[in-house]
């Protein structure tokens, strides 16, 4: 892909999520092509559906959400890397605003699996480390901990302080993770 035509679908890619936060996965494809400050064309030639577009946009947060797990590898404090991580992973889930369920719904079931394969395997990764540090309870898995975080975004993704209720929720449920 040429640098401009990548920038544009980074740029794309960027305003969609930014309409996604705020509207839900049913924002306006004509708002986003505004915000990335491209023609319908130029978004429907890179995103020939909706559909291909949340996906992308998924994807995106996904890979994201990894590459903050792998930067998070190297904190001195095992235990808040964890922590950290799962608060930006509540951040994610609250920000997709029924982006998920849509996914589920309409979309490929392999880029369901493949991003829930990458963010278990980005949250282990942490989890290993802060259990080797008595950071947390014995027992915890990350499967429980990413089901902790997504009943949590989904009981807030509503509220029009969904992110800060979350983050709220969320650091008195960790409080209960944490070894004793």
């Amino acid at each position: 892909m040429r640098a401009d035509a990548r920038r544009n679908a980074e740029k794309i890619v960027a305003a969609a999520g930014a309409l996604v936060a705020e509207h839900g996965a049913d924002a306006s494809l004509e708002e986003v092509a505004r915000r990335a400050g491209v023609g319908s064309a130029t978004l429907h030639r890179h995103f020939p559906s909706r559909q291909a577009l949340l996906e992308a946009v998924f994807k995106d947060r996904v890979q994201s959400l990894c590459a903050k797990a792998d930067e998070l590898l190297a904190a001195p404090d095992p235990g808040q890397a964890l922590s950290t991580w799962l608060h930006a992973v509540g951040a994610h889930a609250v920000a997709n605003r029924g982006l998920g369920a849509s996914l589920m719904r309409d979309g490929d079931p392999a880029l369901g699996e493949t991003c829930h394969d990458m963010i278990t395997t980005a949250g282990d990764a942490l989890l290993t480390r802060a259990r080797a540090a008595d950071a947390v309870r014995a027992g915890i898995t990350i499967t429980q901990l990413l089901k902790l975080v997504g009943a949590i975004a989904l009981a807030t993704e509503r509220e029009s302080d969904g992110p800060a209720e979350a983050d709220v929720l969320l650091s008195i449920a960790l409080d209960g993770v944490r070894a004793h």
